[in-house]
């Protein structure tokens, strides 16, 4: 009896241990807990595995809200809000709320304002445009007075990076940190980030999983310790990286941080790349990351090479393309009546948007086939096949000239009127090479 008595007792107390003390039936806490139990299980059972159960953390720690919140509406004994936000994640997770909110992520809902939304809403439509951009992006989520939760169905739900919250708060935590597990395993892998980081203009996902890093970390997935508390790379694993791993997840000298662009040096999405603010900086944190499993060598010739791809998009294809761009808005299209009611600014569009970061991307993160055949190779094809040409249809002696100058005068686009033999004789002897000499530059 004593030995059954004690064996009880252990149980118990290892229930408590690993779930956390389940509240009282009687506790408001605890009426969420029985409803939801027989109304959304899957819920009640993603929260009661997870961390937060462990440590007692309630549907009311997270969903209670005060009287005066826009979103605030009585449910039964409780005044929630359904939406949690980075404000009331961050009453217990100050620092990662802190650092979410100084990342590109939490600015990532501004692109309402920009063109890739103006494009969706007008030659798309405003249902595209809810569920594709702000999905990714984040909606304006508006407050619905008839609604039984308040907020309005054609903002909410919504899960997206950047969403502006009726609090003020940008931002959402579920993307990376799924509801009600919030697993840690689920952010560290690369499929946390591949709901949004892919496709036609930034196929992240796709480059990593051509990449032997990608190849690496499946090959080894079951390896990698992914459930682990401490996950420092290195040290805790070190079959494979993975997105977390290198631009949020700690190393031996740095913490984790959810600041997911302090590690990255360049801008590889503008029209013409620049180098970020303090990039010398935000280029040791990454070297960080890669000496962990590679040499300094390897790591200085990555970006010996990445720095000449980015700077050679820019002066052979970028900048010349935006500057008959500008030349031609300000010349005719400033009489049309929309934008992109014009097929030269579809192409110029595509030529930075599409093509262009392909390609940038893919020489960053080791992706030879982005780097090329989906980057640099329609990039030149585009450019000078599609821009050049219908930039010529408009007839206008200026932008003739301009590029008639550019393809006369800058030998990286000479080549189009020399003969092929010519052209193989001098990569052959290594003279084509040289007039890209300039572009290896470790300024």
């Amino acid at each position: 009896m004593k030995r059954m008595f004690w064996s009880v007792i252990l149980v118990c107390t290892a229930g408590y241990l690993v779930f956390g003390a389940v509240p009282s039936p009687k506790t408001v806490a605890g009426k969420c807990m029985t409803c939801h139990k027989d109304k959304s299980p899957g819920i009640y059972k993603q929260w009661f595995a997870s961390a937060h159960a462990k440590h007692d953390v309630t549907c009311l720690d997270c969903h209670q809200a005060k009287k005066g919140d826009k979103d605030a509406y009585m449910h039964y004994d409780a005044r929630i809000a359904t939406l949690v936000t980075p404000m009331d994640c961050g009453r217990c997770h100050e620092k990662e709320m802190k650092e979410v909110d100084a990342s590109h992520h939490a600015t990532a809902g501004l692109i309402l304002d920009s063109n890739d939304a103006y494009l969706a809403h007008v030659a798309g439509g405003e249902p595209v445009a809810i569920q594709g951009c702000e999905n990714c992006h984040g909606s304006k989520v508006k407050i619905d007075p008839k609604s039984p939760n308040r907020l309005s169905r054609a903002t909410w739900p919504n899960s997206g990076i950047g969403r502006l919250n009726p609090d003020g708060s940008k931002g959402s935590c579920t993307p990376c940190h799924t509801r009600h597990a919030f697993s840690k395993a689920q952010a560290r892998q690369p499929e946390a980030c591949s709901k949004c980081h892919l496709g036609p203009d930034h196929p992240q996902k796709e480059i990593y999983e051509e990449s032997k890093h990608g190849n690496a970390y499946y090959t080894h997935k079951e390896d990698m310790n992914l459930k682990a508390d401490r996950w420092v790379v290195g040290q805790d694993y070190y079959e494979a990286p993975t997105c977390a791993s290198c631009h949020m997840s700690a190393t031996r000298k740095q913490k984790v941080t959810h600041d997911v662009g302090a590690r990255i040096s360049w801008n590889l999405r503008a029209p013409i790349s620049k180098k970020q603010k303090n990039w010398q900086q935000k280029r040791k944190n990454m070297e960080d990351v890669c000496t962990n499993c590679h040499g300094q060598s390897f790591a200085d010739g990555h970006y010996y090479q990445l720095d000449a791809t980015v700077k050679l998009y820019n002066e052979k294809f970028a900048i010349p393309a935006t500057k008959i761009m500008k030349l031609i808005k300000k010349r005719h299209l400033l009489k049309n009546p929309a934008a992109f009611s014009n097929k030269i600014e579809w192409t110029y569009w595509e030529l930075w948007h599409h093509e262009g970061r392909r390609a940038r991307h893919g020489a960053a993160m080791f992706g030879p086939d982005y780097t090329w055949w989906h980057g640099f190779y329609e990039v030149a094809q585009h450019f000078y096949f599609k821009f050049i040409p219908e930039a010529r249809e408009l007839n206008d002696p200026q932008v003739n000239a301009a590029i008639d100058k550019l393809l006369k005068d800058d030998p990286m686009h000479q080549w189009l009127q020399k003969p092929t033999k010519d052209l193989k004789a001098a990569i052959k002897s290594g003279e084509m090479q040289k007039i890209y000499k300039n572009m290896f530059s470790t300024k």
